[in-house]
């Protein structure tokens, strides 16, 4: 059972004291939402998006971590994890990951039909992810299907519709997220070789920094596209611009592979995604 003692390691668990894979979650849904509602979204849309990042964001480490619990104890990075050190169990990891997708379902509930079919995809998506990493060299495209799915969700919370700038905003959000979790992925790339996991970073070997270069490039591509259709001015297009100058700055301080050098990199995506997200509040 979840006990009281253990709440600083549930909070670990969760990664609610580092906030960042919330932050990644949370800045493309708000594009979604503001894009949908051509401005400010409804409230309740605002409130129930705006928890449910943190809920799900939550529970995809939660069972991250529960699927990873035995490759975690040979990584630098993971081996203090509270379910590999031992600070909790795996029933405990089950139950808080249950109670966190009960959370999200009562957000849900909180929104329409649409956005309630949709719902379940998200779960299925987010479970999956932790798990393809044995199998195939594109995990991060994995998380990137289920980082993007709150775009969705959010145009059917908002609009009750799935229009063409919706897919064309989830195919962007995806290659960004694909960029910048091959950044991650570069951090433990030494690592996951030796223990046989397998990521875009280690697929794409010397050539990851020019392909992590192009995925960004067609993801600006398509956010200008989705720009010019939704009619954004010019608060947009600066933030876009903004946006290349934060790449070209992650592309040359990884220059030299450095694993601290590539997880800031990871981590200034986070100031890619507010940017772009006040253009589109600013320009709408």
């Amino acid at each position: 059972m979840l006990t009281k003692a253990h709440i600083p390691f549930y909070i670990q668990l969760m990664r609610a004291d580092k906030p960042i894979g919330t932050f990644l979650l949370l800045w493309p849904t708000l594009w979604a939402l503001w894009l949908a509602a051509e401005g400010w979204p409804s409230f309740t849309n605002l409130a129930v998006f705006c928890l449910g990042t943190f809920v799900m964001r939550s529970a995809g480490c939660v069972i991250n971590d529960y699927a990873d619990r035995d490759f975690d104890k040979h990584v630098k990075r993971t081996e203090s994890r509270p379910l590999t050190s031992g600070q909790v169990t795996e029933r405990e990891t089950l139950q808080l990951f249950a109670v966190l997708v009960a959370m999200a379902v009562v957000l849900v509930l909180f929104t329409n039909p649409l956005t309630w079919l949709l719902a379940p995809g998200a779960l299925l998506i987010a479970s999956a992810y932790p798990f393809m990493k044995r199998y195939t060299h594109f995990p991060q495209v994995v998380l990137g299907a289920a980082f993007s799915w709150s775009i969705p969700m959010a145009f059917a919370a908002e609009t009750e519709s799935l229009p063409m700038e919706m897919w064309l905003l989830y195919a962007a959000n995806l290659l960004w997220v694909v960029a910048y979790d091959t950044y991650y992925a570069m951090v433990d790339r030494d690592d996951d070789l030796t223990i046989g996991i397998r990521s875009t970073a280690i697929l794409f070997g010397r050539y990851d920094r020019r392909i992590i270069v192009a995925l960004q490039i067609c993801s600006l591509a398509l956010l200008y596209y989705i720009g010019t259709r939704a009619n954004l001015s010019w608060p947009f297009h600066v933030s876009l611009l903004v946006a290349v100058v934060l790449f070209a700055q992650q592309w040359y301080a990884t220059r030299d592979l450095d694993r601290a050098h590539c997880f800031k990199a990871f981590l200034d995506n986070h100031y890619i995604g507010m940017v772009i997200f006040l253009g589109i509040a600013l320009g709408s």
